[in-house]
């Protein structure tokens, strides 16, 4: 995401990020007809990056006690307190109400860092997904990585495969996995570079889990798109991505062991791209079924702000002032 510097603050080098109209114009349409009065606050975070938070996710192989104290001082505290269905004690994640960022760590081969800044809300895919010790897990759309790294958090699955089809995010995601996951471990991850749209006839019947966080129109970064003609395509191009998310769907419920269960997930909140695609399968599948996340959405309700009027099998973050996580989109399903 290329940001246009603002000649007056060259020299205090800051970055002051650009809201791209045709992008606004184009969700405001959109979204005031999708969500209604909700849209006007949502649209106030999206578009002010000054009120954005970022979560602090502890890495387990690198835990370090001076680190949790420095975060408690600058008046962080751990997320997810509620009584989650699946909350392994290892997952450990801090948040604070006011904006800002904790630093973030470079890469430096052969040293774990000691923690991921994400959105919080990008944990609930994994929290749904509710992996347990000894399961074979196929993360399908895996880079940038934070997920992959929260699902290891959790538990040490028995096969863990990594798949991302793109060049520069398939390298980004190996980068991620080496900064936070150490050697015996690490050897027991597969990425690859596979087309999700096929790894369900490749592998079929393989995993326990598949979490799919699937490519989607980035409304927080689209928002800011330096490049208008780029922006523009980007739109035209958008009714494209639903079929795309059908295609990764089915690929994954191939790949799904009967009993197995599946997580969509998405960073938009476009309605074509969340529950459309969902209850698609839904009617086109007979051979799964919806699993109902309420019980975790009100355990995080304190944290959260959901869409409300959605399905039992399926939650939307809208990011609001204090709480500006999301959007995030979270959808569970079984195969029979």
């Amino acid at each position: 995401l290329l940001l246009s510097l603002k000649p007056e603050n060259k020299t205090k080098g800051k970055l002051q990020k650009q809201i791209c109209q045709v992008v606004l114009d184009h969700f405001e349409k959109q979204y005031t007809t999708e969500l209604g009065d909700a849209w006007t606050s949502v649209r106030d975070v999206l578009t002010y990056p000054l009120c954005w938070q970022h979560a602090v996710l502890l890495n387990k192989f690198s835990q370090s006690a001076e680190l949790e104290n420095s975060l408690r001082v600058k008046g962080y505290h751990p997320a997810f307190q509620g009584p989650l269905p699946y909350r392994p004690a290892s997952l450990k994640c801090y948040i604070r109400r006011t904006p800002g960022r904790f630093p973030a760590q470079k890469h430096h081969a052969g040293k774990l860092k000691e923690y991921y800044l994400l959105n919080a809300a990008s944990l609930l895919p994994v929290l749904a997904l509710e992996v347990k010790d000894g399961e074979d897990v196929l993360d399908l759309c895996a880079a940038p990585g934070g997920k992959s790294v929260a699902i290891l958090q959790c538990a040490y699955p028995g096969q863990f495969h990594c798949n991302e089809y793109d060049d520069l995010r398939s390298r980004w995601l190996k980068q991620t996995i080496e900064s936070f996951i150490p050697d015996p471990l690490i050897n027991l991850i597969m990425v690859s570079k596979l087309d999700g749209r096929q790894i369900g006839d490749l592998k079929p019947e393989l995993y326990d889990k598949v979490l799919v966080d699937a490519p989607c129109s980035n409304d927080r970064s689209w928002l800011f798109s330096s490049d208008i003609q780029q922006a523009t395509l980007r739109l035209m191009q958008r009714k494209e991505l639903s079929s795309v998310q059908f295609q990764l769907l089915r690929s994954a419920i191939k790949a799904l062991r009967p009993g197995g269960s599946l997580v969509y997930s998405t960073c938009t909140l476009s309605k074509a791209e969340n529950s459309d695609v969902i209850n698609l399968i839904l009617n086109s599948c007979s051979n799964v079924i919806p699993v109902d996340i309420s019980e975790m959405a009100k355990a995080v309700s304190q944290e959260f702000t959901f869409l409300s009027g959605t399905q039992q099998h399926e939650l939307l973050v809208l990011p609001e002032k204090g709480r500006a996580w999301g959007p995030m989109y979270v959808a569970k399903l079984k195969k029979m």
